[in-house]
């Protein structure tokens, strides 16, 4: 057997034909859906890259590896302390270790270890082609890459490859000669609603509409197809545009791994999962371009999975995480599932079609702001602890039946489940601190430490910088901006609500 993982960074699974969508996004992707299965209703526990990628080869939520951030402790995978043994768990218990023990040849196409200094993230693999540009290469310099290793590799039996492309990811980097082949299209509907625009221009905050590069509105010459602000239709077909040309310039490169497999007469042995880290912001939270919430539109990631003599043509209707995958693949190909992994198997929705699954998940962010959100049922209920500068209530509700793309939060209208939205965190939580006094060597929530710690990354106020100056002027030249684009109400609460801290820089 041969497990080909295609993780393509920032993937919307409904900017996918296979989930709906009224573009040409994604020929390749779409028939091997057909022949396998589809999940809907997929999250990472915890967005955005570096977390999620931790917590998929780790099994585990971030609460317990500590990485749950982009930058300080939080980035940082929690300290095993005098229970580490010659190696560490990463390495003894990691999805990729678990597949050589079965006897696998592990292999990775990717740039993200280096990327974010996640050494962690090359654990149990045999060999590591780093594509060399940080995540900033397009497909035309991954997939050579991946010709040469299916050229030598394909035919042989037991490989796990980790493919990594990088083009739906900001700033929309396709090369100008591709072209666009949506050109003219209708964009998604939702976003042509009257007035939606001149709405989402007063809203404050990094990587909304009038600053869509974090803090500021000045757009690149070296990618024009990311606008720099968002202030009419052309620039925002022109957002959307770019995101799912990004999508169809990967698509077009998978066409050349499957030919390359079923060249090499090894595409019916072979099972393909296709994923993401995250999703992406266009629009929802008013939020362009960026993974920054603990939220649908972030957290929900694609899973399609063709298995050789599996289910074909279903769809999973049940909630699930990414961390329910190790489990999965250990269940299917005769291994074990670890003791510290949080996942559980779905083994039995990929051979027979079951609509197996979880009731509800729980997932997190603590790079651009800090939040935990609960999803069950038709609901999305949101705690932020730290807004990043986006002025968010402490709880927000959606009806995501009705109201997918999050335009209208009814927190107050419906206190009730709000009320059952915070015990179904508490419940969750409190579960993940029973299990890290058993199991971990500290009993630290690592929310809390990104929090004490100055804020998300991306937000931070304290001891970092804001839009690459110091902090406090960072902070500063951000309020100004805010007030030269009309939006002084925003910067007189920004500066209110975070007065004390920027006292102590």
């Amino acid at each position: 057997m041969r497990v080909l993982y295609i993780d393509i960074d920032s993937l919307r699974p409904d900017h996918l034909g296979c989930y709906g969508y009224h573009r040409n996004t994604s020929p390749v992707i779409d028939q091997i859906a057909r022949e396998g299965v589809v999940f809907d209703r997929c999250y990472t526990t915890d967005a955005p890259c570096l977390p999620s990628r931790t917590a998929f080869y780790s099994g585990r939520f971030g609460i317990q590896t500590g990485v749950v951030g982009h930058g300080g402790t939080a980035a940082q995978p929690k300290v095993e302390g005098a229970t580490r043994s010659f190696d560490d768990l990463y390495n003894q218990q990691g999805l990729a270790r678990q597949f050589q023990k079965l006897g696998f040849h592990t292999a990775m196409v990717s740039p993200f270890g280096q990327r974010h200094a996640a050494w962690h993230f090359y654990a149990g693999f045999h060999e590591v082609h780093n594509t060399g540009d940080g995540g900033m290469e397009s497909a035309e310099v991954v997939q050579p890459v991946v010709d040469k290793w299916m050229a030598d590799n394909a035919s042989k039996d037991n490989w796990f490859l980790h493919l990594n492309y990088w083009d739906p990811h900001a700033p929309y980097r396709v090369p100008d000669e591709y072209g666009n082949p949506f050109e003219g299209e209708p964009i998604p509907e939702w976003l042509e609603q009257e007035g939606l625009v001149p709405k989402h221009n007063k809203i404050v905050g990094p990587h909304t509409s009038m600053e869509v590069c974090m803090y500021h509105g000045r757009g690149n010459p070296r990618y024009p197809r990311y606008p720099g602000q968002i202030t009419d239709d052309r620039t925002l077909r022109m957002m959307i545009d770019g995101y799912d040309v990004g999508v169809r310039y990967v698509d077009d490169h998978l066409a050349r791994t499957i030919a390359a497999l079923k060249d090499a007469g090894v595409y019916d042995d072979t099972m393909i999962i296709i994923s993401a880290d995250h999703g992406e912001n266009l629009g929802e939270l008013g939020i362009y371009g960026e993974h920054a919430t603990a939220d649908d539109a972030t957290c929900r990631i694609p899973l399609i999975i063709k298995y050789p003599g599996g289910a074909q043509g279903v769809r999973n209707q049940m909630l699930h995480y990414n961390i329910d995958l190790a489990p999965t693949l250990m269940e299917l190909f005769g291994g074990e599932k670890q003791p510290i992994w949080d996942g559980d198997s779905f083994a039995a929705a990929i051979e027979a079609g079951d609509d197996v699954g979880r009731d509800e998940v729980v997932f997190g962010q603590c790079a651009h702001v800090c939040q935990r959100s609960v999803r069950w049922g038709r609901w999305l209920y949101t705690k932020t602890y730290h807004d990043g500068l986006r002025l968010y209530p402490q709880e927000m509700l959606f009806d995501l039946d009705v109201d997918p793309h999050e335009e209208n939060d009814i927190a107050d209208e419906n206190p009730e489940i709000c009320r059952e939205g915070q015990w179904r965190l508490s419940r969750w939580h409190d579960a993940q601190m029973q299990r890290m006094a058993l199991n971990g060597g500290d009993m630290v929530d690592p929310l809390w430490t990104v929090v004490r710690e100055g804020g998300p990354f991306h937000a931070r106020i304290g001891n970092s910088s804001l839009g690459g100056t110091p902090l406090k002027d960072g902070f500063e030249d951000y309020m100004q901006h805010l007030e030269a684009t009309d939006r002084q109400e925003g910067a007189i609460q920004l500066r209110q609500k975070y007065a004390a801290q920027l006292a102590r820089c």
